[in-house]
């Protein structure tokens, strides 16, 4: 039985563009990204990864080398069939300029029918993505593998597992640097768990109690 260990990379300061950012070069971690990913390093330090695949973008790269820090023998082996959906003449644009396009409401309520011009469909991300885990899988039986890539495609994956339909995968949340295990062998797979996200809590819960010491012994009197 292979596990698989799917994390979405951790945030970026990209979405406060409010643009489509895709496979656009260049998006990297801001500094809560990287705090993120560290704190996900740490989570998985002691698992026993065989090998960590990265899509091939800048900030799912920065996220896998943050877990590949604890793990000395292992780097970061990009794979590019695991790459972010390709929006065509999608990427770049302003999600408020497409909203008003008629395919923005396909893609929301039936992606099963949506296509990206100049870019992929939906169906065949999913397809894409699927091919991907069950390649990985037969190629490291028997062993625990991280893959850090989309959230897109991630809920996709887990929809195909769960027997679910493309057209209800957004009912699925995949949060910034989660992780979401699956277990795949001869016969049926099994989700063990879905958007674990309880070092990016610890880190907050860390963060809030800091901020609380240091506003208390700011107001003490002298």
């Amino acid at each position: 039985m292979t596990t698989l260990l799917l994390i979405r990379h951790a945030v970026n300061d990209f979405v406060k563009t409010g643009k489509l950012a895709g496979r656009a070069a260049g998006v990297h971690l801001n500094e809560e990204g990287k705090a993120q990913a560290e704190a996900l390093g740490l989570r998985l330090a002691n698992a026993p990864l065989a090998v960590i695949y990265a899509s091939p973008m800048e900030r799912t790269i920065e996220t896998a080398e943050a877990v590949a820090r604890h793990h000395q023998k292992l780097g970061v082996t990009v794979f590019p069939e695991i790459s972010e959906v390709d929006y065509g003449d999608w990427q770049g644009k302003s999600i408020g300029e497409l909203r008003g396009r008629k395919m923005w409401d396909v893609v929301q309520e039936y992606p099963s029918r949506a296509y990206f011009p100049a870019g992929e469909t939906m169906r065949a991300v999913q397809v894409r993505i699927v091919d991907a885990i069950e390649t990985l899988a037969q190629r490291h039986p028997g062993q625990m593998i991280a893959l850090v890539f989309h959230a897109d495609l991630i809920k996709m994956a887990l929809a195909h597992y769960l027997g679910m339909h493309l057209d209800v995968f957004q009912r699925i949340v995949v949060s910034p640097a989660s992780i979401s295990t699956l277990h795949l062998s001869h016969s049926r797979p099994f989700i063990i768990g879905m958007n674990d996200i309880a070092h990016v809590l610890e880190l907050d819960r860390r963060r809030a109690a800091a901020d609380a010491k240091q506003n208390a012994d700011g107001g003490k009197s002298v």
